[in-house]
C-alpha cells in the first residue's frame, strides 16, 4: 500500500465522513471524500487507493487492518549530501534504492511495519506500511533506561546527532514531525521516562520550540532542550557545515526544562544587584510619599472615604502633580461628574482659583493659560461617559487608554457608580469580578490605577462625613477590594465641625502598603477655600 503526502486535500472534491487514519493513529482526524481518497488534518497524509477492496474497509471501517511485516528494499549506503556515513545507516537500517530512502519503523515486536520513503530529487515524502503500531525512529535499537536519550523532529536529524555524539547515546525521531511530537511521546511515555535525561532536538522554529514545551512538560526535571546557535535549524545543518564540535558542545549544554513563569532563583544575581529603581512619580504631599515611596507602575491604588469628603479632588491633586513632574500620560474616569466640570476643576489647580464656580471672576486668557499648562498638553485623556458604563465598558476604556493613548496612570472615580449599574443584585459579587479585572488589567498593561471607592455606613451615631475614622473592613463588597489593591489611602474628615479650621482639614492615612508594609497616619491637609487646592500642613501633629 503507497500513500502519497501531499498539503492539502482536493478543493473539487466532497467531505463524506471522519474516519481513523493508519498513517499517524488518530481515531478521527482522517477524512474520507466522495472521489474515494482520503487526507489526514492530522499528519497531512494524503491516500489514493485503487485497491477497491482496501477502500471499501477504509470507508465502512468495519474492523482494523490486519498488522503485516514490511519489506524493506534498498541497499546500505552512506547520504553525502548529508555528511551521514555508511556506519549511522547500518544502525539504523536506513537503505537507498533508485533515488528513494528507506527509513524503517517496527512495533513493540520489533519487526518493520512501515517505512518512510524519502525521493531526493524533491525531497518529498510517502509512507509505506502503517503507522498504527510503529514506535519512535530508531526505538528498537537501544534497550530502556541509560543515562540520556535524544529525540529529534526527523529521521536524518536522529541519524545526524547520534553520529556527531559519537555513536554513544541513543537518538531516536518523532514520527510525523513538529505537529505529532506529543502525540508521539506520549505513546512511547514509559521508554522515554526510564532514562536519566531526555534531550529534545527539535528544530529552531516556531513549531519546533512550541512542540518542545510541549513534550518537555511531560517529563518535568527529566527534559532537556537543546537551544541552536544562531544559522542552525537542526542537527543536520551542523553536520552539513561541519560543526560536530559545536553540535556536541549545545547537546551538553542542553537546559533543564523549566515551565514558563518558574525561574531558579540561583540565577538572579545579575537582578538582586541592581539598585532599587525609585518611583517615577510621587504624590503632590511628603507625608504620603513617607509611607508608600511614591507611584509606581502594575500597582492598584485605592482611595476611600465618607461621601463628600474630598476624594475626587484629592485624585486631582495627584494628577496635577503627575502632570507637571513627569512625561506621563494621563487618563481620566471621573463618572460622577461631566467632562466639563472635570477639565475645569483641572484647569483650577493651575490658575489657583475655582475656575468650576460660576462666582469665580476670571478673564479669557486666565483660562486659555490655565487650559494650555494642563489639558492643552495633549497628555490629559478623559472618558466622556455618556452612555453605558458598566465593568466591561470600563475595561474596555481603560485598556484603550493605556494601549492606543500610552497613559501609564489612570483615574477612575468611583467603583460604585460602575457596579450600581449591574442588574445583577449581587453586589459583593459584582465587586469581586470588577476588582479581578482591575486587578487584571493593571499587570497585564503595567499601568497605576488610582480609583476610589465608597465606605459601608458606619452602626452608631457618628457616620464617617462627623470624622468617624475609617477600616479596610468598612470597604464594600467581600474584602476584594482591601485584598486586591496594593494600597488603601483613608481620607477622613469632620465635614460638620462647627470649627471653620476643623471642617476643613482632611486627614490622610495608609490603611495597607503592599510595597513595604508601611500603614498609619500620613499627613493632614487643609483645603483653602480661596484657591480651591488641599495643601499640607507640615507643623500638624498627627
Amino acid at each position: 500500500m503507497k500513500l502519497n503526502l501531499v498539503r492539502k486535500p482536493k478543493l473539487e472534491s466532497k467531505l463524506i465522513k471522519h474516519i481513523a487514519c493508519d498513517a499517524c493513529g488518530s481515531s478521527d482526524a482522517n477524512g474520507l471524500y466522495d472521489d474515494n481518497h482520503t487526507y489526514c488534518f492530522s499528519c497531512n497524509t494524503y491516500y489514493n487507493e485503487t485497491d477497491a477492496d482496501e477502500l471499501s474497509v477504509m470507508r465502512d471501517a468495519v474492523a482494523p487492518r490486519k498488522q503485516t511485516m514490511l519489506e524493506i528494499k534498498g541497499q546500505i549506503k552512506s547520504i553525502p549530501d548529508r555528511g551521514i556515513t555508511l556506519q549511522t545507516c547500518e544502525k539504523y537500517g536506513v537503505t537507498q534504492e533508485n533515488g528513494q530512502h528507506f527509513y524503517p519503523y517496527t512495533d513493540d515486536a520489533g519487526g518493520v511495519v512501515a517505512a518512510k520513503l524519502r525521493r531526493v530529487a524533491d525531497k518529498t515524502f510517502s509512507i509505506l506500511g502503517t503507522f498504527t503500531n510503529a514506535r519512535l525512529f530508531g526505538q528498537q535499537l537501544f534497550h530502556a533506561g541509560g543515562k540520556a536519550v535524544t529525540i529529534t523532529e526527523g529521521e536524518l536529524d536522529a541519524l545526524a546527532a547520534f553520529q556527531m555524539n559519537g555513536s554513544l547515546y541513543p537518538v531516536v525521531s518523532v514520527r510525523n514531525g513538529a505537529q505529532a511530537a506529543l502525540k508521539d511521546c506520549k505513546a512511547q511515555y514509559e521508554w522515554l521516562n526510564s532514562f536519566d535525561s531526555i534531550v529534545i532536538c527539535f528544530d529552531a522554529d516556531e513549531p519546533g520550540k512550541k512542540a518542545s514545551k510541549e513534550v518537555a512538560e511531560l517529563f518535568g526535571q527529566k527534559a532537556k532542550i537543546v537551544k541552536h546557535l544562531s544559522g542552525y535549524k537542526d542537527a543536520c545543518d551542523y553536520l552539513i557545515a561541519g560543526a560536530t564540535k559545536e553540535f556536541v558542545n549545545e547537546w551538553w549544554r542542553a537546559e533543564v526544562y523549566i515551565p514558563d513563569g518558574i525561574i531558579n532563583a540561583a540565577s538572579l544575581w545579575e537582578e538582586v544587584i541592581k539598585p532599587e529603581a525609585k518611583a517615577e512619580a510621587m504624590y503632590p504631599w511628603k507625608g504620603l510619599n513617607k509611607l508608600l515611596y511614591g507611584i509606581r507602575p502594575s500597582e492598584l491604588i485605592t482611595v476611600t472615604a465618607g461621601s463628600g469628603l474630598g476624594k475626587s479632588q484629592f485624585l486631582r491633586e495627584i494628577l496635577f502633580n503627575i502632570l507637571n513632574t513627569t512625561k506621563w500620560n494621563i487618563g481620566g474616569l471621573f463618572l460622577e461628574e461631566s467632562t466639563r466640570k472635570t477639565a475645569r476643576s483641572i484647569m483650577s489647580l493651575h490658575a489657583n482659583k475655582l475656575l468650576h464656580l460660576p462666582d469665580t471672576p476670571t478673564t479669557e486668557q486666565e483660562l486659555k493659560d490655565a487650559f494650555d499648562a494642563t489639558l492643552g498638553t495633549n497628555r490629559v485623556y478623559l472618558f466622556d461617559h455618556f452612555g453605558s458604563s458598566d465593568v466591561d465598558n470600563i475595561a474596555n476604556r481603560i485598556r484603550y487608554m493605556a494601549k492606543a493613548c500610552d497613559c501609564r496612570v489612570i483615574f477612575l472615580d468611583h467603583i460604585s457608580i460602575v457596579i450600581s449599574g449591574q442588574d445583577n443584585g449581587d453586589e459583593r459579587k459584582a465587586i469581586d469580578n470588577m476588582m479581578t479585572k482591575l486587578r487584571t488589567l493593571v499587570q497585564e498593561l503595567e499601568i497605576t490605577l488610582i480609583c476610589v471607592s465608597h465606605l459601608r455606613r458606619l452602626q452608631g451615631n457618628q457616620g464617617h462625613e462627623d470624622g468617624g475614622s475609617v477600616s479596610l473592613s468598612q470597604l464594600r463588597g467581600s474584602g476584594a477590594i482591601a485584598q486586591l489593591s496594593d494600597a488603601v489611602i483613608t481620607l477622613e474628615r469632620n465635614s460638620m465641625a462647627q470649627d471653620d479650621n476643623e471642617r476643613h482639614q482632611t486627614k490622610i492615612s495608609v490603611a495597607k502598603n503592599r510595597y513595604n508594609g508601611y500603614t498609619g497616619p500620613a499627613c493632614v491637609l487643609k483645603y483653602d477655600m480661596d484657591t480651591g487646592r488641599m495643601v499640607e500642613m507640615l507643623e500638624e501633629v498627627l
